[in-house]
């Protein structure tokens, strides 16, 4: 057989991070469950839309409604100095964007406290910001770069810390629950490996209105029941509130445009 030849190659950057990370989320004893939620009502709703919201920002604000009825979806299990929980007053989620880095792919990860209390458009807008602007003027995304410039031991060290140590470094750095989605490009994840209690993805929308929504938990800190009862929750809070500010929205005009900086701040 001929020697297979080729060559070495450093790691990027954004893979540096994707490997932290996991390495962060290992011993995390993730379980999932799974709810086909069906949606048909807000599909409608969107249709109303020339740009309509785009389901990932929907389903983030629903399951932080949800969160914020549920106190163990603001959970984490801190094992140090001694096992406990820690609980958040507040949800702060995280969402996977895809970006461009250095001529590579990369994964970033931007954050949003309370998205329950925040409207469909300056939701609209943190994610627009996140896809558009520059990646060096994105806190948190130049904070991912600069971090994993560190060596390998002090990225680690890092990572530990924030992931079992000092909760403000965790909610700062991973938030209560994330938000990975894939079924944009017609594919789904059926795991997750992450730090978080909780991570939501959801499946490919059928004609029916209806797909699979899977929170994948940190066993440590709930059981399969609670997080069955919430998803179950996150379907009512779809078909009611979501599309309640859908419906509202289209009754003022449908005016969607992400807002300006200054609209943002005013809105805080």
């Amino acid at each position: 057989m001929a020697q297979v030849t080729g060559q070495r190659m450093p790691l990027p950057l954004p893979r540096r991070w994707i490997a932290d990370l996991l390495h962060a989320g290992r011993r995390v004893p993730t379980v999932t469950v799974e709810r086909v939620v069906n949606v048909a009502p807000v599909a409608l709703a969107r249709k109303l839309f020339e740009h309509p919201p785009s389901w990932v920002l929907l389903f983030t604000k629903a399951y932080a409604v949800v969160a914020a009825r549920r106190p163990e979806l603001r959970r984490a299990y801190m094992p140090f100095p001694w096992p406990h929980l820690f609980q958040a007053d507040e949800s702060v989620a995280t969402m996977a964007v895809e970006r461009e880095y250095a001529g590579e792919p990369a994964v970033f990860f931007g954050s949003i406290r309370h998205p329950e209390r925040q409207s469909l458009r300056q939701l609209m807008h943190h994610l627009h910001r996140w896809r558009t602007h520059p990646v060096e003027h994105i806190s948190s995304f130049h904070r991912m770069i600069r971090y994993s410039r560190y060596p390998l031991p002090l990225r680690r060290l890092a990572w530990w810390y924030a992931a079992n140590v000092c909760t403000r470094w965790r909610m700062r750095v991973f938030g209560t629950f994330g938000v990975s989605v894939t079924a944009g490009d017609g594919a789904t994840a059926l795991n997750l490996i992450s730090p978080l209690t909780t991570s939501v993805n959801y499946g490919l929308l059928t004609p029916d209105h209806s797909l699979p929504v899977r929170v994948h938990f940190d066993h440590r800190v709930m059981d399969g029941a609670p997080v069955a009862r919430a998803l179950a929750e996150l379907e009512t809070v779809m078909n009611t509130s979501i599309l309640a500010e859908l419906k509202e929205l289209a009754a003022r005009g449908g005016d969607l445009t992400p807002l300006s900086e200054e609209e943002v701040r005013e809105a805080a």
